[in-house]
């Protein structure tokens, strides 16, 4: 079974927890802090496998969790990290999360880190100082990425059969290929996309059929637009017309307009159109046919061929092979003027570093809501409960500035401060 959409739960590890001890010996009165850290959580990464055509997978499997780190323990024992889950995917496959791509998979092999697992919390080892001597505090293990990621599978192939429904797309993959895609004489006999290997001369060509467009189908009439989507990754259009058409002119405009519609960088993708089933009829008929077509499809490169006769079969697969050579030098000579190009940004350290203080009322009471990753991560890793660790919390805030700005916005000592899904007061009560 073909599925092309999934939507999936991620879970990467929690760090672990640090841990509150101190060294208990017989000559040693007063042993200093022990505690260990937390390990750290595992990651969910997904591996690119050429094996894989379909994400039925995740569908008997819609929850993907990494294992959590373990708390740290005493005499400064670190606790285990969480182990990663690597998880395979097609290539071609999208992955968004909240609408937003966050991996895009086009090669073999190709790994991304899709959710990152928390950080380990420091155990009380980390909190000893000439004026604290003994701690009796420990973070937190931070949670892993948690979120609702949502799958798409474009297929990635050479060349994108299109057309009508019923126009000879299937018939000619299974002549040029070992594709065996379903054939009958009445539309929509293909209501998957399928994928061919055509050989070329001494090359190949990987030839994707996408099921039979209609008028309508950029919006989704006919499942139209669930199959565009796999015409976004050929690089060359292979546009297949019945020669038996009643008005062939607008059937081909019919099919140009969707996919402009659908996505207006189609209408620029290289197109090789081909007039289908062309054997048994009379060379006038079919150089009419041909003529109209010109007439609306400009300098496209028009053949006639019968995929069952195997005529003209030869010549299409070359000219495409052509065309995709071509396109593939431009793309590499795109890629390489898009490495030459400098752009001026703030530095990682910087945009995690930053924050942000907004002021609130409710019901007459005033809070101020604290935003950044950094102080967030901290907050994460904070023992709410502990005096010491939120007075660190604090100390931590009033040396990133963001002490003196929430004064500056009307706090006062006894003021909320909310920092992600936890909040205290500015100073201790």
């Amino acid at each position: 079974m073909f599925v092309d959409t999934a939507k999936v739960t991620i879970n990467a590890g929690k760090g672990g927890d640090g841990y509150i001890s101190f060294r208990r010996e017989i000559f040693v009165a007063k042993g200093g802090p022990d505690g260990g850290d937390g390990g750290r959580g595992g990651d969910i990464i997904f591996v690119a496998d050429s094996g894989l055509n379909t994400l039925i997978d995740f569908r008997y499997q819609p929850e993907l969790k990494a294992t959590d780190g373990g708390a740290g323990f005493k005499s400064n024992c670190h606790g285990a990290d969480g182990d990663d889950l690597r998880v395979k995917v097609p290539v071609g496959t999208v992955v968004r999360k909240n609408g937003e791509v966050i991996a895009d998979f086009t090669k073999n092999g190709q790994e991304i880190v899709i959710a990152k697992g928390g950080d380990g919390g420091f155990g009380n080892q980390h909190f000893k100082s000439s004026v604290r001597q003994t701690p009796k505090m420990a973070e937190k293990g931070e949670p892993g990425d948690s979120f609702e990621a949502e799958l798409e599978l474009k297929l990635l192939a050479d060349v994108g059969l299109v057309g009508f429904p019923n126009a000879g797309k299937s018939t000619f993959l299974s002549v040029v290929s070992n594709a065996r895609p379903e054939i009958a004489d009445y539309a929509f006999t293909t209501l998957t996309p399928n994928l061919g290997v055509a050989a070329v001369d001494d090359g190949s060509l990987l030839i994707a059929d996408i099921p039979g467009l209609i008028e309508g189908a950029s919006e989704g009439k006919g499942l139209g637009d669930t199959f565009l989507r796999h015409v976004d990754r050929t690089s060359v259009l292979l546009h297949l017309v019945d020669v038996y058409s009643n008005n062939i002119a607008a059937d081909y405009k019919t099919i140009r307009d969707e996919l402009k519609k659908y996505n207006p960088e189609l209408a620029e993708r290289p197109e090789v159109i081909a007039i289908t089933k062309i054997d048994g009829l009379d060379e006038d008929i079919v150089k009419m046919q041909a003529d109209e077509l010109k007439k609306v499809a400009g300098d496209t490169p028009i053949f006639t061929i019968s995929s069952v006769a195997h005529i003209g079969i030869k010549e299409v697969l070359r000219e495409l092979r052509r065309r995709v050579e071509e396109s593939k030098k431009v793309t590499e000579l795109i890629e390489d003027e898009d490495d030459e190009i400098q752009t001026i940004s703030l530095s990682k350290e910087k945009i995690a570093e930053s924050w942000k203080v907004d002021r609130f009322e409710e019901n007459d009471e005033v809070y101020f809501v604290v935003t950044g990753e950094k102080i967030e991560k901290f907050a994460r890793r904070t023992d709410f409960g502990n005096y010491e660790a939120e007075n660190r919390l604090r100390y931590i805030m009033k040396k990133l500035g963001i002490e003196r700005e929430l004064h500056r916005r009307g706090a006062e000592g006894d003021s909320v401060i909310r920092i992600g899904d936890n909040e205290l007061t500015l100073l201790e009560q």
